[in-house]
């Protein structure tokens, strides 16, 4: 008995041919993928076709064809996918011999076991059924000519394609609501422990979306990656319908083994990570091309508005953002001057203002970055280090951006540790969220902890590195340890910051641990745990740590009895430490150049400054004496005779310049004439070069006379400015630090770091009538962290109740 041969589907038009042809195609293990579904639908297309001859024959009906839609019209058979037909027909045979051509065509189909969808119209009738229903149209977007009348069908298809392009305006929003209901009801695919390669979020049907949206002509998709996803997707499930035999879409976890070892993978982890990356990739190229789709839609609707009210057209806007960076058309994009090639700080820094300002990183800003910037030097400099702090501190906006660096490639060039948990699922049913975005939500969550702690870079930076250690074999908070050390000094953290680092991803999972597996009244307990933690500092930052990553895991991981615990268990712990915690340092004594501006100040009776440059960073990043990094930016002193005002009239002026404050410190210096406030600050141009000398002090000394009004300049500014976009930030938090100083009381504030900030707190220190001896001014990624030592009139601390109301107040003022 002879092997049967695929070819002899056209010789035997009834179901046995082609079921014996189909079956030895399928069997081949030497053709897969899209050959191999290529060949199938010719295949099909062969068989059906010697159907269509002698059915027509049959039934006497001319002018008839027989179209392949969807799936089938793209030639995307898997081995048990529905065939999607369309009999079309030009109207002219009466309706009894269209319906025993039809009958004629489906039985067989029928026969064989094979799903069918199917539909009998003429070309009006078929595009009357697309105006009506959204899928149907996108169905016909595909339809392939499989035998019979050609002209018919290219007739429809150009017909179709007018359409689609005539309604694009309507039917576009329809498409995309669908895609947002879907992946609602669905779920997010690289997420899925069970996915759904065809119906979830970044599955098959969101490719098949992107190619209707490219058929509008209205936006394009990114190509890159994009057939290589679609066709891992495609090879998945042909994968899973061979080895199930049914027409299943879910990879479910008992199959993925099997599948895995079908498709040569080592295991069902590095299945999943495959199938996660296309369903990235897929995801990502529908986020960039359904916001071009919104974006040309708006703009249509506003030119049409325009021209009927002016006949004219506005050129876009373009908002400075940062240095290199501005906003055009609801994107952060390069400026036109960016030189990616000379800075190699500028991918972080367009990241970071990106972040800040809740705005989408353009994709093709990502892409000039990854194929045109600089590499950044190891040790990064500290304006880089700064940038990425801004960046994790952004809260929920710096998902999309994060997702734009991801997927140029940058984050692997700028850690390359996260190749290794990229895409890496998690069999746990607790998390949410793959190793790599697991992270990243946990960084989204400390940003909103970010109050709690006087170190929230360090806290932002651990949020991010906790679990880097999964990449590798072993106890992962081990191995995390070693990657987190090695990391930090990457970033340009020093050696005992890296050490914090470091503690914090090593006892990630201390204190939940600790809390809900041990007795919290046994003093060996809280022993032991202050033991591993050492300090305070590094305790507050785990509790925070603590509280970011279960919210970051799930549903599951927390709740109001778990927080209570941890909660319990670092009090407990705090008191343990409490003996052995340093005092904190006082201010240092000023500087010879500090103590010359003083002497001219009190000799003049007006106001002088210095400002210079910061020189270009050491191989090392430089530390002040306290362990922290030394900020970046320019030096700015400023020394006038003691009187009321000065800190908040100074902090104006240089946010009515657009300068940063990334530090200052405040302190009265005893000089021939009398006491002067010499203000030491650290700034950095917003964008653009910084301003003169010359007319910071002339606008200082106006700020102090009250012939230049800068709460009204600022507030002018603010109502011009648009909205941040995103999640708002958290709330102020003012405390009182207690035991920190003998001489003063310390008042300790955390807030968004915002222009104007420091004025808005200076002033509201003037209406306490409190006496500032010192300000300590920090600005860690976009939290301002900032500790004020005030004392009454008479240059005592205030008394507890003062303090606490001053507290209050300050908190009430910035909300």
């Amino acid at each position: 008995m002879s092997t049967p041969q695929p070819s002899d589907a056209a010789k035997d038009p009834g179901p046995a041919g082609y079921a014996a042809a189909r079956l030895l195609l399928l069997n081949e293990a030497e053709r897969s993928g899209p050959p191999r579904r290529a060949a199938l639908a010719g295949l099909t297309d062969q068989w059906l076709a010697a159907l269509l001859a002698a059915a027509s024959e049959a039934a006497g009906v001319r002018g008839a064809a027989l179209v392949a839609v969807g799936g089938y019209g793209r030639g995307e058979l898997s081995p048990r996918s529905d065939l999607d037909l369309l009999l079309l027909h030009d109207g002219t045979a009466a309706p009894r011999e269209i319906a025993a051509l039809a009958d004629r065509l489906w039985y067989p189909v029928w026969d064989l076991g094979l799903a069918l969808d199917h539909s009998v119209r003429t070309p009006a009738e078929a595009r009357r059924t697309a105006a009506d229903d959204l899928r149907a149209h996108l169905g016909l977007l595909d339809a392939r000519p499989v035998a019979g009348d050609l002209a018919l069908v290219a007739g429809l298809r150009t017909a179709v394609l007018a359409d689609w392009r005539d309604q694009a305006p309507k039917r576009l929003p329809e498409l995309d609501a669908l895609c947002r209901e879907r992946a609602d009801r669905q779920g997010e695919l690289r997420f899925l422990l069970e996915p759904d390669l065809k119906e979830a979020r970044g599955g098959l049907r969101d490719a098949t979306a992107l190619r209707a949206v490219a058929a509008s002509w209205l936006a394009d998709a990114p190509r890159a990656g994009l057939d290589r996803a679609r066709r891992t997707l495609l090879d998945t499930r042909d994968a899973l319908h061979l080895a199930t035999g049914r027409a299943t879409d879910r990879l479910a976890l008992q199959e993925q083994d099997q599948i895995a070892a079908a498709l040569a993978l080592p295991d069902a982890d590095a299945l999943l990570r495959q199938v996660y990356e296309a369903g990235r990739t897929i995801a990502y190229a529908s986020d960039i091309t359904w916001r071009e789709v919104n974006r040309v839609l708006r703009a249509r609707s506003a030119r049409r508005r325009l021209r009927a009210a002016l006949g004219a057209r506005p050129a876009p806007e373009r908002t400075p953002l940062a240095e290199g960076v501005v906003e055009h058309d609801g994107e952060a994009v390069l400026a036109r001057t960016a030189r990616p090639e000379r800075d190699p700080v500028l991918p972080l820094r367009a990241a970071a203002a990106a972040a800040r300002a809740g705005l989408p990183l353009s994709p093709h800003a990502a892409r000039r970055l990854a194929e045109t910037a600089a590499p950044l030097p190891v040790p990064w400099p500290a304006e880089a280090r700064e940038e990425f702090v801004i960046l994790l501190g952004a809260g929920e906006s710096a998902v999309p951006v994060w997702e734009a660096l991801e997927a140029e490639g940058l984050i692997t060039r700028l850690l390359p540790d996260w190749e290794r948990v990229r895409c890496r699922p998690q069999r746990n049913a607790v998390h949410t969220w793959t190793v790599d975005r697991h992270l990243v939500e946990t960084a989204v969550r400390a940003a909103a902890l970010a109050r709690r702690v006087s170190r929230p870079d360090l806290l932002l930076v651990a949020a991010l590195l906790h679990d880097l250690g999964k990449g590798w074999p072993g106890d992962h908070a081990v191995t995390g340890e070693i990657i987190a050390r090695d990391t930090a000094a990457r970033i340009g953290f020093g050696p005992a910051d890296a050490d914090v680092v470091a503690a914090l991803v090593r006892h990630h999972l201390l204190l939940v641990d600790t809390a809900t597996r041990r007795d919290l009244d046994d003093p060996a307990t809280v022993r032991s745990v202050a033991a591993a933690v050492g300090s305070a500092g590094t305790l507050e930052l785990l509790h925070a740590l603590t509280e970011a990553d279960a919210l970051a895991t799930g549903p599951a991981a927390w709740s109001a009895w778990r927080g209570s615990l941890v909660a319990e268990l670092t009090r407990r712990v705090a008191a343990e430490l409490a003996g052995r915690a340093p005092e904190r340092p006082g201010p240092a004594a000023p500087t010879a150049g500090q103590e010359r501006l003083a002497a001219e100040a009190a000799r003049t009776g007006a106001p002088v400054l210095s400002l210079s440059a910061q020189p270009p960073a050491p191989a090392a990043p430089a530390e002040k004496a306290d362990g922290r990094p030394e900020p970046v930016g320019a030096e700015l002193v400023i020394a006038l005779p003691e009187r009321p005002g000065v800190l908040p009239a100074a902090a104006g002026v240089l946010a009515l310049h657009r300068l940063t404050v990334r530090a200052a410190e405040l302190r009265a210096v005893d000089a021939p004439g009398g006491a002067v406030l010499v203000l030491n600050w650290r700034v950095a141009a917003a964008y653009g070069a910084l301003p003169q000398a010359a007319r910071l002090r002339t606008d200082l000394g106006r700020a102090l006379d009250g012939s230049l009004d800068i709460a009204a300049r600022l507030a002018e500014r603010d109502a011009a400015r648009r909205p941040r976009r995103g999640a708002p930030a958290p709330p102020p938090r003012v405390t009182v630090a207690p035991a920190a100083s003998h001489r003063a009381t310390v008042i300790e504030v955390r807030a968004q770091d915002a222009p104007g900030l420091l004025h808005r707190i200076g002033h509201a220190l003037e209406d306490a009538d409190v006496r500032v001896r010192s300000a300590h001014v920090s600005t860690l990624g976009g939290n301002a962290v900032d500790a004020f030592y005030v004392t009454c009139a008479r240059g005592l601390p205030l008394p507890d109740p003062a303090a606490a109301g001053l507290a209050r107040s300050l908190e009430a003022a910035l909300a």
